[in-house]
């Protein structure tokens, strides 16, 4: 599958306000930084779909983006750092809570991780907490490109390996990087499958 045409929708603060549920929905969230807009616009072909920045905490809404395919791709707001109140972070979370709890036509919530790092306590309670819901998630380790390529391989084994202490099997996991388009294919192919686009 090839995006070629995607059009925004809008922005939305509460899961009320969100377009019917008339369509599949794939849904990108990950920690702040951790390159889900250039992944999103990598995946979209466009360079400037999805804000990017390199300021944490940019995306503070639920954003729709109708891909003419006949579906829904949403970016949620990152979790984790952001220079913004308490209070707004705690919102941040309930309205991303609300809408993976409750959006009954999401197919798959995509959590990115970064794949430079070890396994971040952050994203280890996210990705516990969906297990624990039964909401139907796959990972996306980005940045694959900023790693050495000795180590790619090293690095992704361990992040699979630290979430393995809690999990008997993983859900399905893709290695991307949105500078050279690695794993845009495998990806692509996968929410097509998701979104039954080849029925």
């Amino acid at each position: 599958m090839e995006i070629k045409e995607v059009e925004y929708i809008g922005s939305y603060e509460h899961l009320s306000q969100c377009p019917k549920p008339n369509m599949p929905e794939v849904a990108f969230i990950g920690r702040s930084n951790v390159g889900k807009s250039s992944l999103i616009n990598m995946l979209c072909n466009k360079k400037d779909m999805a804000r990017t920045s390199k300021q944490p905490g940019k995306t503070q809404t639920i954003n729709y983006y109708y891909v003419q395919s006949g579906w829904y791709l949403v970016d949620l707001p990152g979790y984790g750092y952001a220079k913004v109140s308490k209070h707004r972070r705690n919102s941040w979370e309930k309205m991303i809570e609300r809408y993976l709890e409750l959006r009954e036509n999401l197919q798959c919530a995509f959590v990115l991780v970064d794949s430079r790092h070890e396994l971040q306590k952050i994203d280890l309670e996210f990705i516990n907490w969906l297990g624990e819901r039964a909401i139907p998630f796959s990972i996306i380790y980005t940045k694959i490109d900023k790693v050495k390529n000795s180590k790619q391989d090293a690095n992704i084994q361990a992040l699979n390996d630290a979430l393995m202490e809690y999990w008997n099997s993983l859900p399905p996991s893709f290695v991307t990087s949105a500078e050279t388009g690695e794993g845009k294919d495998e990806l692509l192919k996968y929410i097509d499958s998701l979104t039954n686009l080849s029925e």
